[in-house]
C-alpha cells in the first residue's frame, strides 16, 4: 500500500511540474523584455549637485584662470538656481513631517 501512495505522489508531481515551469519562464521573459532600461547617460539631481560641488572646489583651489571665472560663475549660478527650483518639488514630503513636530513643542513651551 505504501508503494502505491508513493507512486501516485510521484506521478502527480511530474504531471504538474512541467506545466508550471513552462508557463513561468515565458512570463518572466516578457516581464524582463517590457521593463524599461534606465538611460546610462541621463543626469540626475544628485549628479547636478555633485557638479556644483566640483565647480566650487575647483574654483577654491584655483583651477580656473581669471578670464574663465566669469563663465564658470555664470554656469554655477545657473546650476544653483535650477537646483533651488527642483528642491521644493522633492523635499516637502520629507521635511514637512520632520520639522512640524519639532517646532510645535518649542512654541508651546515658550508661551
Amino acid at each position: 500500500m505504501a508503494t502505491k501512495k508513493k507512486n501516485l505522489k510521484k506521478s502527480a508531481k511530474t504531471a504538474t511540474a512541467p506545466t508550471g515551469t513552462a508557463t513561468a519562464q515565458p512570463q518572466a521573459a516578457q516581464a524582463q523584455a517590457q521593463a524599461p532600461q534606465p538611460d546610462p547617460t541621463a543626469l540626475t539631481i544628485a549628479d547636478l549637485k555633485n557638479l556644483a560641488t566640483i565647480l566650487d572646489v575647483a574654483s577654491t583651489r584655483g583651477a580656473f584662470k581669471a578670464n574663465e571665472m566669469a563663465g564658470v560663475g555664470f554656469l554655477y549660478n545657473k546650476l544653483q538656481a535650477f537646483l533651488a527650483k527642483m528642491a521644493p518639488e522633492q523635499t516637502p514630503e520629507g521635511t514637512a513631517g520632520a520639522t512640524a513636530p519639532a517646532t510645535a513643542p518649542a512654541t508651546a513651551e515658550g508661551k
